[in-house]
């Protein structure tokens, strides 16, 4: 069995999220593993940026860091608090999947640990799943935790 030193969790803040957090804060303790949070801001695409000034598109950006900033913290907060392992927290721009997979290997995690929506049928097809995406690109074990409700 290889060892886990690295954990990356992804995270949205929702409820499926919550959960994952759960579950990489115990694998991280009972592995001695470093975890390191992630939140993706998913960026406009190009499509919904026409018309839009660059200066009002820059302030939108700029508020929308501040706030997952502090949502990350608050996150941090709430799940973490006395983790005593080696926690590091990072904020990405861009498509989920994508940042996910980058931030993973740009860290050389061993894991990935994500929540899952539980979307089905036509929300599935239309709004897509990161998740989905991160398990069919990842070159690493990927571990999805489903949302309860």
């Amino acid at each position: 069995m290889s060892r886990i030193n690295h954990i990356l969790h992804a995270t949205d803040f929702s409820d499926g999220a919550a959960e994952a957090a759960a579950l990489a804060r115990e694998l991280a303790e009972a592995h001695g593993a470093r975890l390191h949070l992630l939140h993706v801001i998913t960026e406009l695409d190009d499509r919904h940026r026409r018309g839009i000034p660059a200066s009002v598109m820059e302030a939108f950006v700029k508020e929308v860091k501040t706030q997952a900033m502090t949502d990350l913290h608050a996150f941090t907060a709430r799940y973490f608090n006395g983790f005593e392992g080696e926690l590091t927290t990072e904020i990405r721009l861009g498509r989920g999947a994508e940042e996910i997979l980058a931030g993973a290997n740009a860290l050389k995690a061993d894991l990935i640990v994500l929540g899952t929506h539980g979307r089905r049928g036509m929300e599935k097809w239309l709004l897509g799943s990161t998740a989905e995406r991160v398990l069919r690109q990842s070159a690493i074990p990927v571990l999805t935790v489903p949302e309860r409700g």
